[in-house]
């Protein structure tokens, strides 16, 4: 398991102790800015705004060298308004609640944009699980179910992986669920085994749907997959597999890191060749690797590569006011949640630069997760296949949505997204709340 965990830091360097609350303002901005031009009223756009609920806890967790350590977790559940609240929960030293507070927000809007019947939430553990043995993983994941169990449910708020979990992580929370209630329940997470009950395609789905919308942003302004050049900032779970499928459509990879280094050949990498020493080399940094096929970059200057795509699969506010007009590509496609600031954004968008945004980008791990909680509501099994012709469509269908509604509009691709999302969720919120 640690091995497993040191594979999956995607971040190339935590964001600044304020990114949380910058992430939090950012997503408030442009709930706001969608419910003006909807013209909803002041107390609807209070309710799409305020979770629903917040919990913060302490988790006290017994060590390997016998201290007791108590850590912080956090769960906020943004919206029920459309469903039961879905989304991840994160191990990672900057985990704080302002952060956790705008990823919940923005998996409402994902869910809604997607058009999934779920609301939305998120959580996480301030944490250094690099620093941890797989016994103190599983004993803080254990603690974190068990602090959560009275909110938690197949009908109420249902966890999933994000930075730094995995499935594995998700076969102790739900053991550890089953554990308290004597409840069987498969549906109550997403992101499981398959042998417990996760879905074929999940482990991909994320980074199999970046890729995707990529393709379909290429394909609309006229460059061929087949010769475009991508630059991937962070080669953890979403953009492995964003990369993979990149690479099934002939795009060529001209850069790409992870926490310690990145490394460039403008004439595009061997991807399967790194592929090899990673799974030869665990530990999962490219610090070490050998080849002469690529020089070693540093992990910001990846950012303004001259490129087709990038694509920024760490974490939020990694694209910022500060570099922003250095960055030359062409379509930024957005792995990650909030990896763009909205100060940068507008200096993107003045410069010509295309944005599919994070609530589009990567929404196909949540639109996955639907499917394997249906998967466990049922007691079926979907085959690989089925899986990836569904996800495809549906992300299709919603990059069409965003990319009429911008059009017609005259707005950004964000703004847009935002803009179907917000007014599906408001929807929602005027039947409920309608009085005879």
């Amino acid at each position: 398991m640690q091995q497993a965990v040191d594979r999956l830091l995607p971040t190339p360097q935590a964001p600044p102790a304020s990114s949380g609350t910058n992430l939090l303002q950012d997503a408030q901005k442009l709930v706001r800015e969608a419910c003006d031009a909807l013209g909803l009223d002041a107390g609807l756009q209070q309710l799409l705004e305020t979770p629903t609920r917040e919990i913060a806890v302490g988790l006290p967790v017994h060590m390997d060298d016998g201290r007791l350590e108590v850590f912080r977790g956090y769960r906020v559940q943004h919206s029920r308004l459309r469903g039961p609240a879905k989304g991840g929960f994160r191990y990672h030293p900057s985990v704080d609640l302002d952060e956790v507070r705008a990823l919940a927000s923005l998996m409402t809007w994902k869910c809604a944009l997607v058009d999934i019947p779920y609301g939305g939430a998120k959580g996480g553990v301030t944490c250094n699980p690099a620093q941890m043995s797989e016994g103190e993983l599983s004993r803080l994941t254990r603690a974190y179910a068990a602090a959560l169990a009275p909110v938690i449910g197949s009908r109420v708020d249902i966890p999933a992986p994000d930075v730094n979990t995995n499935e594995t992580t998700m076969a102790w929370f739900m053991d550890e669920i089953e554990r308290i209630t004597g409840v069987y329940d498969p549906a109550i997470v997403t992101g499981k085994p398959v042998s417990l009950g996760g879905s074929a395609g999940r482990g991909e789905a994320t980074g199999r749907g970046v890729a995707h919308v990529t393709r379909l942003m290429l394909e609309r302004e006229g460059i061929p997959v087949e010769h475009a050049s991508v630059a991937v900032q962070g080669y953890g779970k979403v953009g492995y597999e964003a990369v993979q499928s990149l690479v099934e459509y002939g795009a060529k990879i001209i850069a790409i890191s992870d926490v310690s280094v990145a490394l460039f050949n403008p004439r595009g990498l061997d991807i399967q060749r790194i592929n090899a020493y990673l799974k030869a080399n665990p530990g999962g940094l490219l610090q070490g690797y050998p080849g002469e096929d690529a020089t070693v970059i540093s992990n910001f200057d990846l950012l303004t590569l001259e490129c087709d795509v990038l694509i920024p699969a760490a974490l939020e506010g990694q694209i910022t006011a500060a570099n922003a007009a250095d960055i030359r590509a062409k379509i930024i496609s957005e792995g990650a949640n909030g990896p763009t600031t909205l100060a940068a954004d507008e200096i993107l968008t003045s410069n010509g630069v295309i944005v599919i945004p994070d609530i589009l980008a990567n929404a196909g791990g949540v639109v996955v997760s639907y499917f394997e909680w249906l998967q466990g509501l049922q007691g079926s099994r979907w085959k690989l296949e089925d899986v990836r012709a569904e996800l495809d469509q549906m992300m299709t269908a919603a990059f069409e949505a965003v990319v009429e509604c911008a059009t017609a509009r005259d707005i950004s691709l964000r703004q847009a997204a935002f803009l179907l999302a917000v007014e599906r969720v408001a929807e929602a919120a005027r039947l409920r709340t309608a009085t005879s």
